[in-house]
């Protein structure tokens, strides 16, 4: 029986040392992992760095800095704006004389639904002895 008991022991220590041996390797695996991921994450970001700076250095190379597109903007708006003032200056006696003529021109017509007063007492004379 002593036998047995000692036989359950060293079974019991050895599956003692095989979990602890799993649970080691385990923590190792998960801190491999985490490893590999902040290498991968690293990489990433190295090139990542790499393309922002190569991006940059294409950008100013064929389209110039931040400033020189603002300042091409802002002349482009001003000549822009310059050609619309002189085309104002242009036609605007055009436009003056154009808006006189069609107020003088206009017909001097009632509306359909205009009610004249003659009309008015025709229509309406037992209205006419209540108005005061």
């Amino acid at each position: 029986m002593a036998a047995q008991t000692q036989g359950i022991q060293q079974l019991l220590a050895a599956e003692k040392r095989a979990a602890e041996k799993i649970n080691e390797a385990r923590k190792r695996k998960t801190q491999r992992l985490k490893q590999a991921k902040q290498e991968a994450q690293q990489e990433v970001e190295k090139y990542r760095q790499e393309r922002e700076t190569e991006f940059k250095g294409f950008e100013q190379k064929y389209l110039g800095t931040k400033e020189d597109i603002e300042a091409q903007i802002r002349k482009d708006t001003e000549a822009e704006i310059d050609n619309m003032k002189r085309t104002v200056q242009q036609n605007k006696q055009q436009v003056i004389v154009r808006l006189l003529q069609l107020v003088r021109n206009l017909p001097a017509n009632s509306h359909k639904r205009f009610i004249t007063t003659s009309s008015l007492s025709n229509s309406y004379q037992w209205i006419i002895p209540f108005l005061p």
